[in-house]
């Protein structure tokens, strides 16, 4: 595997550079930093987007066929480090990466005519409804019940851990339309209204005190049978396709790698407590050691994936694997945050947003404002997504051959 950038992808690399050093502003570049939560606000996300879809830029990981940029895989992926090394907001995923293609690959040409465009207009802000009380990582398991009556579907159920659904006006849902077959057999994909009548959201606060996810009860909603994406029963194998897209494949290293950067630049102010300064402290800097390795180690593992995908080929299990260390790594270095910091690095405060005029005076300065925060909101890094004995056990089946 070539990892060297060829001089066109050098040119890009440049290219991208210039356009984030013109459009990054401090405005957006602050309140991503002062963003506890995984997701950022959507605020700040949505006037990223923007700025990207002016560009032409947002839609980078679609197919051009159906409005995306044509980029190479090596493309894609210079885009997403250097935004990470910007300090650049994450897009809003969800609609983006996630409902996006499954639509283009799924969809029906009036789907992609309909939702593609009001996804990168911030028309459409989309949130995903697959896991519920009794079913998370036994995904399979879900009650959520839709029944088809002439051209809609009547839908009754709930789901939890639904990220954004507060804002949302849209949700990508898994139904089970078929309860006499195979669980996984009779799962469907629909894409549902939430501006309608026998929708309901219930606000769940983290340990934070966040309000990022919540609860979402339908009762008798209705859904066009028109926004089925595939055939009835098709929705399992969809939904792994799209796990697939948010496990892994992605550029996790490179953002965490930047973090990684800002604790230890931060640590040259910081006392070790002996009259010191903790970046010389050799603890210290065998943890950041450690952990640079293992960032290092991670992107490795991203560029072979890149190259798979490069070669026309299935990213597979990896993805598993990328997901499993990028959650891990995350946890270790939010902890690391909490421990630069010390006691300034334990302030919790509840008001939100942590950015802007009317932020709460920060003690020392915003990240150790932040930092508890993080470290708390991040310990679901190894729970969305699939929990880490859930990857785990795909990497011992499918890698190891166990």
């Amino acid at each position: 595997m070539d990892i060297e950038l060829s001089p066109q992808e050098t040119e890009f690399r440049d290219e991208v550079r210039a356009f984030l050093a013109e459009n990054l502003t401090d405005r957006i570049r602050d309140g991503a930093s002062s963003s506890p939560t995984v997701f950022v606000e959507p605020e700040i996300g949505q006037d990223w987007n923007a700025v990207l879809n002016e560009r032409g830029w947002l839609s980078y990981q679609w197919p051009k066929d159906v409005g995306g940029t044509g980029w190479t895989p090596t493309q894609r992926y210079i885009f997403e480090k250097e935004c990470a090394l910007a300090g650049a907001p994450n897009l809003t995923v969800l609609g983006l990466k996630l409902v996006a293609p499954v639509i283009f690959n799924f969809g029906t040409e009036e789907q992609k005519a309909k939702y593609l465009p009001r996804i990168l207009s911030g028309e459409d802000y989309w949130c995903q409804g697959f896991s519920e009380p009794n079913a998370g990582s036994d995904l399979a398991s879900l009650q959520t019940r839709a029944v088809r009556e002439g051209d809609k579907y009547i839908l009754n159920g709930s789901k939890i851990w639904t990220t954004h659904a507060h804002w949302a006006n849209r949700m990508f849902v898994l139904a089970r339309t078929d309860p006499d077959v195979k669980k996984q057999a009779g799962i469907s994909f629909l894409l549902v209204d939430l501006d309608q009548p026998g929708i309901s959201v219930r606000p769940i606060l983290n340990l934070a005190g966040d309000h990022e996810v919540n609860q979402v009860f339908m009762e008798n909603v209705e859904v066009p049978a028109s926004d089925l994406v595939g055939e009835e029963g098709q929705g399992w194998a969809i939904a792994k396709f799209l796990l697939e897209n948010e496990r892994g494949g992605s550029c996790h290293a490179p953002k965490l790698s930047y973090d990684l950067d800002q604790l230890q630049e931060l640590a040259r102010d910081m006392s070790d407590g002996n009259g010191g300064r903790l970046a010389d402290d050799r603890d210290w800097r065998r943890r950041v050691a450690g952990l640079k390795l293992e960032a290092q180690s991670l992107e490795m593992i991203e560029l072979k994936i890149l190259s798979r995908i490069a070669r026309g080929e299935n990213p597979g299990p990896l993805t598993s694997l990328t997901k499993l260390i990028a959650s891990n790594l995350r946890q270790d270095i939010d902890l690391l945050a909490v421990d630069l910091f010390g006691p300034a690095g334990l302030q919790l405060p509840t008001a939100r947003p942590l950015y802007g005029d009317n932020a709460p005076p920060a003690f020392i300065c915003p990240k150790a404002q932040v930092a508890s925060a993080r470290y708390l909101n991040s310990r679901a890094w190894t729970i969305f997504g699939g929990t880490d004995e859930v990857q785990k056990t795909i990497i011992a089946k499918t890698v190891l051959g166990l």
